[in-house]
């Protein structure tokens, strides 16, 4: 069976609430300051069986001026909507603020309900009936049933049961969505069963026992015992008014404007990107940056609207903005909001969410009105495709991809399937399931390409960059597990080669110049003349240019002409290797050599030889047996 929620709305006094007690026999008000006063404060609720056995939730809202913010509130999750007008007054003030809201909000069904025709001649209902169809024409109750009725004398109550039940008929099933939500509208403690919360449940389901988060704080907590209709449910979905009774939270750290939702299913933020419209009737034009209240769900906050392409916005015209928040928001893609002005307070506007989390946007940018364009009119994969583009280096895991494009998880899957085949974004971390957009996995390749021809252009001696210098010189370098990606990558491909934590381009080889090879072949003869007693490097560098021989000698350790064997200390290849099939053979003979042995051996003085027979330690050639060095097996 469908789930429907009905709402009022009409201007204060015009007789919501006693309609609806005529309706269902349930007092909506339910405050003393209510009975107290007459007119209806906070939003009330009630519940109707249709004779086709389909059963109403009913929202009572305020028609007062100063509670519109409540009637925002619970328009929420309205799919059907009773507009409500005295047959003696006719059109007011807040019966057009109430409409403008429904529409807003995107509520398509309704109708209109006269009341007190008890106290009105037939003349004057003639009257009323004839400006309510005026007022009506153009809106989305144009050519509605208008229902004559009295609450007191009982006339035409059971035409209108009747009229509401032949339009349930015609609603469609409502889309379920893919995240329970549940915008809270009324919070309070019940003996022996504690936090209660109430609201219309906008989207997705939920049962007893599962866990929830509390959203903008992000409290968690689980359901422990759900009511619709005054009965006890083990399940709540969309279109349904609940009350849930929270565990382990107190009143106090829930408030009207909180969403309960799924477990770590949304994510709160203190901007959105909007398409909003001005509405014909808002009395001024809207300036960037105004201070507006942000109406979405049952949340009010204080705002500032920045309207992307122009400075101003008429009534009657669309743009695409964003709105920066005093507090955070929890919203979707799809979401409808209402804008009310700052002082004095009427509703203006309202519209669509198109990025429930964005970045700043620069203003009267191509770009950003494009994006905009496409997350207002492309379908899924368009938009996937664009959120994925959206967080460039960073990247974006499909958990942050189903919030963002509002989406279930069987479509988004095939959707990411289908773009990570056309090789426009791809996985870089599987282990949290990370999307990068090609483009950027371009661009951040292309600028690693760049940067190592650069290199190799400036430092022709130089083997290659150090792989921490290259992505300290990368864009996108603070996101580590990217680079290793892509580096990874080129590295398979076969345009970089990596040779220990130096990298550098698969075609590049250290070319000596002449004058180079006539210095590198001075340094070797020096080291060949040297032997096992050679200078050290800071003196052979006396003899040519500083940056030159460093280069120089870093050639020569790559093409292990020499062989280092401490810091500053350097030998010829030759020399080592001599030195190391001597040694072999005398510790073959011998089993073991010290230290005097290895001195007199080499003819060299301590200096020397200490450093050499650690490097054969190091090298796997000796090791040491107290004080004296064994040959290591396998030599």
């Amino acid at each position: 069976m469908k789930q429907i929620i009905l709402g009022t709305s009409g201007h204060i006094d015009h007789g919501k609430t006693s309609l609806v007690k005529a309706l269902t026999g349930i007092d909506a008000d339910r405050l003393k300051e209510e009975k107290e006063r007459g007119i209806t404060i906070e939003l009330g609720f009630a519940h109707l069986e249709l004779p086709s056995g389909q059963t109403l939730s009913i929202v009572d809202v305020p028609g007062h001026e100063k509670f519109v913010k409540n009637m925002v509130a619970g328009a929420t999750g309205i799919d059907l909507v009773a507009l409500i007008i005295a047959g003696d007054e006719g059109v007011m003030p807040q019966t057009r603020e109430h409409l403008e809201i429904c529409q807003l909000l995107g509520i398509r069904y309704g109708l209109v309900v006269l009341t007190k025709i008890d106290m009105a001649d037939p003349d004057l209902i003639e009257l009323a009936k004839e400006d309510v169809k005026d007022f009506l024409k153009g809106t989305f109750l144009d050519g509605a049933p208008v229902i004559e009725v009295s609450s007191v004398t009982g006339q035409g109550i059971e035409d209108l049961v009747q009229a509401i039940d032949d339009l349930v008929q015609d609603i469609p099933e409502r889309d379920p969505g893919n995240f329970f939500r549940l915008p809270v509208d009324r919070v309070f403690t019940m003996k022996g069963f504690g936090t209660v919360v109430t609201g219309s449940t906008v989207s997705g389901s939920i049962s007893v026992g599962d866990e929830v988060t509390i959203y903008p704080r992000g409290l968690p907590s689980r359901i422990r015992g759900i009511q619709v209709h005054n009965r006890s449910a083990g399940q709540v979905r969309a279109g349904l008014r609940s009350a849930i009774n929270l565990q382990g939270l107190e009143k106090a750290q829930i408030e009207r404007g909180n969403v309960i939702a799924a477990k770590d299913s949304l994510r709160s933020s203190y901007m959105v990107d909007v398409e909003l419209e001005l509405i014909p009737a808002a009395p001024r034009i809207l300036k960037n940056r105004a201070k507006a209240r942000f109406h979405a769900g049952t949340s009010e906050i204080i705002s500032t609207v920045v309207l992307l392409d122009r400075d101003e916005l008429k009534p009657g015209e669309r743009c695409f903005a964003q709105i920066r928040l005093d507090q955070p928001a929890m919203v979707l893609q799809g979401d409808c909001f209402i804008l009310r002005s700052y002082s004095p307070i009427r509703a203006i506007g309202g519209g669509k969410v198109l990025n429930p989390l964005p970045l700043k946007k620069k203003r009267f940018s191509r770009e950003v009105l494009s994006d905009l364009e496409s997350l207002n009119t492309g379908d899924l994969k368009i938009r996937t495709d664009l959120f994925v583009r959206l967080a460039r280096f960073k990247g974006v895991d499909s958990s942050n991809l189903r919030f963002l494009s509002n989406s279930n998880k069987k479509k988004l899957d095939d959707v990411l399937k289908t773009l990570s085949s056309q090789k426009r974004i791809i996985m870089y971390n599987k282990d949290r399931g990370i999307y990068i957009h090609a483009d950027f996995l371009s661009r951040m390749i292309d600028e690693i390409i760049s940067t190592l021809e650069v290199y190799h252009h400036d430092n022709p001696l130089k083997s290659g960059l150090l792989k921490e210098e290259l992505r300290s010189r990368t864009v996108g370098s603070g996101n580590q597990r990217l680079f290793n990606f892509v580096i990874s990558r080129l590295i398979q491909q076969g345009d970089v080669v990596q040779e220990q934590e130096i990298l550098r381009l698969k075609e590049h080889k250290v070319a000596l110049a002449q004058d180079q090879k006539k210095a590198r072949n001075e340094i070797e003869e020096i080291y060949l003349k040297g032997g096992l007693q050679p200078p050290y490097f800071k003196d052979v560098l006396k003899g040519f240019s500083d940056d030159n021989g460093k280069d120089l000698l870093e050639v020569m350790l790559k093409d292990e002409v020499l062989i280092k064997v401490k810091e500053n200390l350097y030998f010829h290849r030759d020399a080592i290797l001599d030195l190391k099939n001597r040694l072999i053979v005398f510790l073959r003979e011998n089993k073991e050599i010290t230290t005097v042995q290895l001195k007199e051996m080499t003819g060299a003085s301590r200096k020397y030889t200490i450093p050499l027979i650690e490097y054969f330690d190091n090298a796997r050639v000796t090791i040491r047996v107290g004080d004296n060095r064994v040959l290591r097996e396998n030599n």
